[in-house]
């Protein structure tokens, strides 16, 4: 088990620092994993700070039979959705402000052009079906398995991996028409 997970534990026994661990470590990932799915950013912070006082108030039970990210993600998934079903019928066509970071690196002009380049792919992710989106944001910027995937979308392996290759061709075509250069998709 990992140390998110011995965080949890430790949470549960009464260390409420290490809930506040959790909430840092897993913030950012989790906001922009479910505004991709709710398409709009206050929508997006209530669910956070309804998956972070679930957390709290309920105390979840962790059984380990998964990796602890993929267990939070579930969860996540699982609020966005119920959110949805409770406050509105459709998707928002709201979008949230493209986020860009900098790196402290000596090679500034490396790191603009890597972080305009995520900015451009985000943007072209943005575009694709919600459902494409969120299997290639879990894969790649989250780096969860085919696995981990399934779980949390409730499909099967073969159904990420279908829908992983429909993605990245979908994003490839997006990219190509916009004259997008890329070394690798």
């Amino acid at each position: 088990m990992g140390n998110d997970a011995d965080r949890y534990y430790r949470f549960l026994d009464g260390d409420d620092n290490s809930l506040r661990e959790i909430i840092e470590i897993y913030y950012n990932g989790l906001t922009l994993y479910i505004n991709s799915i709710v398409k709009n950013i206050f929508e997006t912070e209530e669910i956070i700070q309804e998956i972070f006082v679930k957390l709290a108030v309920r105390k979840p039970k962790f059984n380990g039979k998964c990796e602890f990210k993929t267990w939070l993600y579930t969860i996540a998934r699982n609020c966005a959705l119920n959110y949805i079903t409770r406050h509105r019928s459709k998707f928002s066509t709201k979008q949230i402000d493209e986020l860009s970071l900098l790196s402290d690196t000596a090679d500034v002009e490396r790191e603009y052009l890597l972080t305009e380049q995520k900015i451009e792919l985000h943007k072209a992710m943005k575009e694709l079906k919600p459902e494409y989106f969120q299997v290639l944001y879990l894969m790649y910027f989250e780096n969860f398995d085919t696995a981990d995937i399934a779980k949390i979308m409730r499909k099967s392996k073969r159904q990420v991996g279908d829908l992983v290759y429909r993605a990245k061709k979908s994003l490839k075509s997006k990219l190509e028409k916009a004259g997008f250069k890329y070394e690798k998709l």
